[in-house]
Formats: C-alpha cells, sequence, structure tokens
C-alpha cells in the first residue's frame, strides 16, 4: 500500500506545514483564526464532495497548525507576561517546571510565570539564581517569589555559533530572569503535579542508586540508559558513544522503549492464554511503559517515545501490518497537536524519522537477502535495522552534528543484542533500591556490564580513520539528500523512470547548490574580531582557507571549527596573534594586557584586548581612531568606563559582547 493513501499521513503532514508557517512568520491570530472557521464550514458543506471535501480538510489542518503554534508560543495570548510593563524591575510569581544542569555561577530553571506585580500572567522564563550562600536549591512544583528584570535572550556573537536563543523560541520561551537569593521567597504551599511527582521519584532513585558501589563512568551511563538522566555522563565517556555512532544508547528514547516494548510482550506473553488475554496483555504493556516513562521523570523525549510506542503496540494488537504508517503518522499526529513546537526538536525528528525508515526500509533490506543460517541470519537482521535507522536519521545528524561514525553498525551488531538485558537487569536494579533490598552481588555483576559495554564502545569510538568529522550541511543540501535517499529506496523497490529521474535531479540539485556556494566563498576575502572571552581571535576567510589568529588557539579550536564547517571550509591554519595590521586601507592596532603605546603609525581601529591599564582619554587624543573595538577578553568594568569615554570624545566603538563579533 502507499504510504500517501493514508488519511493520517496528509492530515500530519499538513499540520507539519502549518506549524513552520506559524513559527517563521508569527502572524496576527485573528486572520487565522477567521480562516479556520470559514474553512470547516467549507468542510462541512462539501461532506460528500470528494476531492473539494479532502482540499478543504487540509486547508483546515494548515489552520489548525498555524493556530496551535502562536498560541504555544505564547505572545498572542492576552495574559502573556509580555503584555505587561516589563521594562522595570517588579516582584514575579514563579514556579518551578523543570531544574536545569547549574554552573559554577548560578543554578538554572525553567519557570512558569504565575504573576507579575500581582497581576495573573502566563508564560515560561530562565531563570537565574546566582550561586552564593543565600541561594538554596528549588525543586520542581516549587512556587516562588522575588525581584527581578526581564533580560533578552542573547542570539550567537559569532557567525555558525548555536544560537541559544533559537534553541530557547522552540520550547515557547522568549526572556529570561535573573533574582537575587536575598529577595526569593518560597511559598509554603504549591499544588503538586504529575510530572513534580515523577521528578522527585527519579531523584529519590539516584540518590538510592549513588549510594551503592558503582563506579563513576558506570554510573553516570546508568543514569542516562535508565532515567534519562545525562548531567553525570564524563566528557570523554559522551565523546566515545557520539564517535562510535551508539550516543543514543545514552539517550532515553525510541530505542530503549522499543526493546523494553519487545521485552514486556516476551515476559507477558503467558496472559495470552487467559479469556481476553491478548487484550489484558496489551493494557498491561502500555501500563508498564507508562510507568517506565514516569521513573525517567516523564521528560518530553520519554513521553514522545512512549506514545508513540503504545501506538504500534496497538497496532500489533490489530494484527495488521500495513497499519504502521497509520499508526506512526497518528502518534505524530497526536503529539504535535499536544505541543506543535515538538517539531523543532532535534530528538522528536531523529526518533520518527528513525522509526519511519526501520518500517519502511527493513522488510525491503530482508527481501534482498535472507540467509539460512540462524546466526548469521540474526546478524543480518541487526545491521538492516542498523543501516535503516541510520539512512533516516543520517542527513538530520549531518545538518545538526556535521560527523558521520563509520563504523556505526559495529557498535549497534555488538551492544542491541545485549540492551534487553542491559534494561532488564537496570529496571531490576531499580526497583530492588526502592524496596532497599539490592544486594551487593547484583551490583557488582551489573557494574561490571556496563563497564563491558563501555569498554566496547571506547573501542570502536578510538578506531577514528572510520569517524568523518567537519561534514559541512546546511538545510537545502538535507532535503536534496532526503530527495536522493528516498528515491533511491523506491528505486530498489520498484524501478521506475520517473524515480531515476527524482535521483538525477537530486545529485544534480546537491551539485548546483555545493558550486553555488563554492563560487560565493571563492576569491572573497573576510576579516573578523571574533567575540572571545579567553583569547583575542582574528580570523582571515581567503578562498577556501581559514587562518585563525591567537594569542591561545588551545581556548578557541571549537569556534574555529564551527566557522570552518559554516563558510564550508577546506583548510585551517593558526598563527600566533600580532599587533598591527593592514585590513582593506585601514591600520587596525590590538592593545594587549601589556597596554604599549603604539609606535608612531596612523590608527583607524584600536582593539582593546586583555584589560590593558591604559589612560583610555589620551589614548583617544594621541591616536585620533575612527573606531574602537573592545572583545570579551576585557574586564567588564573596564569595557563600560572606556565606552564612556568614547562616547564623550564622539568616537564610535563596537563591543562584542553586546554586538558580537566585527566583521570587516
Amino acid at each position: 500500500m502507499h504510504i500517501f493513501d493514508f488519511v493520517s499521513v496528509k492530515l500530519t503532514l499538513f499540520l507539519i506545514f502549518g506549524i513552520v508557517l506559524g513559527f517563521y512568520l508569527e502572524p496576527q491570530p485573528l486572520p487565522v483564526l477567521l480562516c479556520l472557521g470559514l474553512s470547516i464550514i467549507m468542510m462541512i458543506g462539501a461532506w460528500k464532495m470528494g476531492h473539494f471535501f479532502g482540499w478543504a480538510t487540509f486547508f483546515t489542518m494548515i489552520c489548525l497548525g498555524i493556530l496551535i503554534t502562536l498560541f504555544k508560543l505564547g505572545k498572542v495570548l492576552p495574559h502573556h507576561y509580555s503584555n505587561a510593563n516589563i521594562d522595570k524591575i517588579g516582584a514575579w510569581n514563579l514556579k518551578i517546571e523543570e531544574v536545569l544542569k547549574p554552573n559554577q555561577y548560578q543554578r538554572r530553571y525553567v519557570v512558569c510565570v504565575d504573576a507579575f506585580e500581582n497581576k495573573k500572567c502566563t508564560g515560561r522564563l530562565i531563570l537565574h539564581v546566582p550561586q552564593d550562600s543565600m541561594a538554596r536549591s528549588f525543586y520542581v512544583d516549587d512556587k516562588i517569589t522575588g525581584l527581578g528584570k526581564l533580560e533578552e535572550i542573547q542570539g550567537p556573537l559569532n557567525p555558525h555559533q548555536f544560537s541559544y536563543k533559537d534553541y530557547l523560541k522552540k520550547q515557547g520561551i522568549h526572556h529570561q530572569i535573573s533574582i537575587s537569593p536575598k529577595s526569593v521567597q518560597k511559598q509554603k504551599f504549591s499544588t503538586p503535579t504529575l510530572y513534580g511527582l515523577a521528578m522527585s521519584i527519579r531523584e529519590k532513585i539516584v540518590f538510592g542508586l549513588s549510594q551503592e558501589k558503582f563506579g563513576e563512568a558506570e554510573f553516570g551511563v546508568i543514569q542516562a540508559l535508565l532515567l534519562g538522566k545525562r548531567d553525570g555522563i564524563t566528557e570523554s565517556t559522551y565523546t566515545d558513544y557520539k564517535n562510535a555512532g551508539a550516543v543514543h544508547i545514552l539517550a532515553v528514547s525510541g530505542l530503549h522503549v522499543g526493546v523494553l516494548l519487545l521485552l514486556f510482550q516476551f515476559l507477558l506473553k503467558p496472559l495470552r492464554f487467559l479469556r481476553y488475554g491478548k487484550t489484558i496483555q496489551l493494557a498491561f504493556v502500555v501500563l508498564l511503559l507508562w510507568g517506565f516513562a514516569f521513573i525517567a521523570g516523564l521528560s518530553p523525549s520519554v513521553v514522545r517515545a512512549v506514545t508513540m510506542f503504545s501506538f504500534l503496540a496497538y497496532a500489533q494488537y490489530l494484527n495488521r501490518p500495513t497499519n504502521s504508517f497509520n499508526i506512526i503518522a497518528l502518534s505524530m499526529l497526536f503529539m504535535l497537536l499536544v505541543n506543535p513546537l515538538f517539531l523543532f526538536q532535534v530528538g522528536f525528528q531523529m526518533s520518527y524519522a528513525a522509526v519511519f525508515f526501520i518500517v519502511w526500509v527493513y522488510p525491503k533490506l530482508q527481501k534482498l537477502w535472507l540467509p539460512e543460517q540462524f546466526l548469521i541470519r540474526k546478524v543480518w537482521q541487526l545491521i538492516s535495522v542498523s543501516v535503516a535507522a541510520q539512512l533516516g536519521v543520517l542527513p538530520i545528524s549531518l545538518f545538526y552534528f556535521h560527523q558521520f561514525p563509520g563504523l556505526f553498525f559495529v557498535s549497534n551488531v555488538l551492544i542491541i543484542p545485549f540492551l534487553s538485558i542491559i534494561l532488564g537487569g537496570g529496571l531490576l536494579t531499580i526497583v530492588l533500591s526502592l524496596c532497599d533490598a539490592l544486594p551487593d552481588k547484583l551490583v557488582i555483576g551489573y557494574n561490571y556490564l556496563i563497564r563491558g559495554m563501555n569498554t566496547i564502545i571506547s573501542w570502536v569510538a578510538n578506531q577514528e580513520q572510520f569517524v568523518l568529522q567537519e561534514i559541512p550541511m546546511d538545510g537545502i543540501q538535507m532535503i536534496f539528500i532526503y530527495v536522493i535517499i528516498f528515491s533511491m529506496v523506491l528505486f530498489l523497490s520498484k524501478p521506475k523512470f520517473k524515480v531515476v529521474l527524482a535521483i538525477f535531479l537530486g545529485i544534480a540539485g546537491l551539485q548546483v547548490w555545493g558550486i553555488w556556494k563554492v563560487s560565493k566563498t571563492r576569491d572573497k576575502t573576510t576579516f573578523l574580531i571574533a567575540h572571545t572571552s579567553k583569547s583575542p581571535l582574528f580570523v582571515h576567510k581567503k578562498g577556501k582557507h581559514l587562518i585563525a589568529m591567537a594569542s591561545d588557539s588551545s581556548h578557541i579550536k571549537t569556534l574555529v571549527t564551527r566557522i570552518k564547517i559554516g563558510e564550508q571550509m577546506d583548510t585551517i591554519s593558526y598563527t600566533a596573534l600580532g599587533n598591527i595590521y593592514d585590513v582593506k586601507r585601514q591600520k587596525i592596532y590590538r592593545a594587549d594586557r601589556f597596554a604599549i603605546f603604539p609606535p608612531e603609525i596612523p590608527v583607524d581601529i584600536l582593539w582593546l584586548t586583555e584589560s590593558p591599564k591604559i589612560n583610555m582619554e589620551r589614548w583617544l587624543d594621541s591616536l585620533k581612531p575612527k573606531r574602537v573595538i573592545m572583545d570579551g577578553t576585557n574586564y567588564k568594568s573596564y569595557t563600560a568606563r572606556w565606552k564612556k569615554s568614547c562616547q564623550n570624545k564622539k568616537v564610535s566603538f563596537h563591543d562584542t559582547r553586546e554586538k558580537g563579533a566585527y566583521a570587516f
């Protein structure tokens, strides 16, 4: 059966189109609401008019997608906090929704706004509470009151840098607020939520397991594997899993829930011998899946995966395999109607892409070759699942992470067969820990099991020649690659001229886009003073080569690599940073911590780095620069004083902390 024969697939695609329009265009809700009402009337009136009814339904889904996205973003709601006078310091009533990983300076939370200045408000914020002796920890569902002023979330200060502002917008968060610990008051009474209860149980499990004799690296993996808590994973362990193509094992997602679904179905198979046993088995399986989601803290990724596999379990219960695409589309439709912003989360995109390709491509790979020997057949099935899933997520993975683990199938073949044992043993460990009946032998055995998995992953990750990194990929290239992959799978299924034409068009489009991007960068020279906090950085981009000039290259390699990938450069070279540069007929003098006055040269741009102790007004009078640039390596107090001097002397200034990198 053709995928697009399912009404649920069509409805989901049109809803997605509406969500994208709503997110990026952000139209006024009233015209959209009128269009939605009109389309519903047209749909009812055309109930028996075939194609016209279908198009009216699809237009309704587009309008619905736009509208629910606008409401989820929140700004159009009459009681949203952004409609109040938020430019002043005021009293905020907030409820803790999520506890984020703290840093050495601040504790961070996602909070819901209850009121501002005693006026009822709605919306979500990022809350920062400075770390000091007065600060105390808050937990999910805690209600607090404090004085603070909203701040805009800053966008990326360097080209091709991760945009935290965009990331938060895709969660319906538009501002952040800092509250002094002295002004914070915790309210005595707070209405508990299901999510808060789940988080408290998860923290209780984590505390109980932390008292056992698990190794540090093993305990971090156990928390991520079973509870979706990734704070404890060491950086080296995470890098190993990423390079081995097995990072999905560390995030509780579709893989884990799928394995648990099979495990629960196997353990509860005897229930089928009862009257209505098949229905009873389905009910218990779904209940156990949601129980797992509960102890994993009901995080969005877990809820998403459990919802999807609950639908798939129902499809298996109906015993109609052709329903798989229908069920996947229905689960996606349901999730997006609940929260349309899920669409922009990487985990959501990769989960559904992987599951869709497994359902679609895996049976085709099995038809190509089905070995008679049991062991070879099982290995081929595992490889087929891995290849199908990797095909689905490859373009998304390259777009977001710019690397491809060549030995992904090796780590999957070595780990996935034992994942049911690992997850089953982990759940048994959690249950016994909650009952205070966890034997030491089980702890030691499970610790060795996780350590063995880490060792295998580390060995695969160390085969560095198979890890392809720094692969440039933009959104247009991602779309073309998906066109090629879809067309090739269709061609292997049923060769047609249209499919061959689609393959060639996809390849041609990819080539033309690549050539156009190369022509943009060829013979183009760009200079950039980057925003950095540890080492000043001057970037010179010439053709396909990038020259990074820095006093300490160890602090800026990540940033330079991002610029290289984003600009699709071929090579990078690092050189020492000087003090005098001539850029496009402009003389640049960089004053560093030694504060050496420049020789007798004309200075067009004075670049201040590493907090030099200078008399700014005297330097401005002597050098008469046209512009002063201050980067992030200077003390904030120095920068504020220098700005004031520049304003008094009416000299143009550029602060990279506020305006970002300065490009020539």
